[in-house]
């Protein structure tokens, strides 16, 4: 199922299903008055039972809406918590080589940006021996149609292509090998950035703090996909466009720490829960830092992932 959030005229929330072929959504809250269905975090806690309630639903298709008659929210508005994690090694490296951008402002930088090599650059050893993260502002979520709007500090605001699992099942010291059962499903991740100031708090070996923290800045969505629809999360095309124009192109099978690596680890004598937030990192080729290129004022972001849909933003820089 393709799981949504979304928005009524009168500001009501409500959760549903979007049904592919008719191009509508069945609305559970309104078919129903169990409270399985007051939000996506009560989907979600009530495990199997609530799925397979769900899934009678879109059978029974007995309340439905049109895109014309809500407005789509972020799939998970309010994660439980949210990590973000660094998983693609070529992301790493392009990024870590342009790190000489941030000696001027957002125009010089793009004019004078010269490509250096990546595989000269060095990783450190940590990052190989286990998957490295930070915790992001859970109460910063938008979803897709939403204006991201650039924070007034930032000069050089960058999209990130990433995807993310939402964790379906709680625990602690989970295993590798269970730990693909403890996943709910996979959506959209784009973790806006102020390069700029993300350089340059963490020159002082902590953060990132505001250059990822700032209102608008985590877009999930446009759905969540239950699991069992994607048969191999570790083989989906991701793409990213700017007005139009091909600028990312990547594929998750080049995670080097999977989803599997990532719950075993954090879990490690530290319980999780369901509904927590965890997402891939930035896909090799996956932001404006690793082209030499920054977002501008009117851009419109798109990112779309085979299976989990397509994420569509407008940037704002307010004056």
């Amino acid at each position: 199922m393709k799981l949504s959030t979304f928005d009524l005229p009168n500001g009501k929330r409500h959760i549903g299903a979007f049904l592919d072929g008719d191009n509508k959504w069945v609305d559970f809250t309104a078919a129903t008055n169990s409270p399985f269905f007051a939000s996506m975090l009560s989907l979600i806690d009530a495990g199997n039972e609530g799925l397979e309630q769900a899934r009678h639903l879109v059978e029974q298709a007995k309340v439905t809406r049109v895109l014309a008659d809500i407005k789509l929210a972020a799939a998970l508005p309010e994660p439980r918590q949210m990590r973000d994690f660094l998983c693609f090694e070529k992301h790493f490296r392009q990024a870590r080589a342009n790190r000489h951008l941030f000696m001027g402002n957002a125009a010089q930088a793009v004019a004078s940006f010269t490509e250096r090599d990546p595989a000269k650059v060095e990783i450190p050893a940590i990052w190989y021996e286990e998957p490295i993260y930070y915790k992001c502002n859970r109460f910063s979520v938008v979803g897709t149609g939403t204006d991201v709007i650039k924070p007034a500090y930032c000069e050089m605001l960058d999209y990130e292509l990433e995807f993310a699992a939402i964790l379906g099942k709680g625990g602690v010291n989970i295993s590798k090998e269970n730990a693909r059962s403890h996943i709910f499903g996979y959506c959209i991740f784009n973790d806006v950035s102020a390069r700029d100031q993300q350089m340059r708090e963490m020159s002082g070996s902590l953060g990132p703090s505001k250059g990822k923290d700032f209102d608008t800045g985590n877009i999930i969505g446009p759905w969540l996909v239950t699991a069992d629809e994607i048969a191999d999360p570790y083989n989906l095309t991701m793409v990213a466009r700017v007005n139009g124009e091909e600028w990312s192109r990547g594929n998750s099978k080049d995670m080097y720490h999977k989803f599997e690596d990532v719950l075993a680890h954090v879990s490690q004598d530290e319980t999780l829960f369901p509904g927590e937030f965890f997402g891939s990192g930035t896909v090799g080729n996956g932001c404006g830092l690793e082209l030499g290129r920054f977002l501008k004022d009117g851009d419109l972001v798109e990112l779309e992932i085979e299976g989990l849909g397509l994420l569509k933003n407008r940037i704002v820089f307010k004056s």
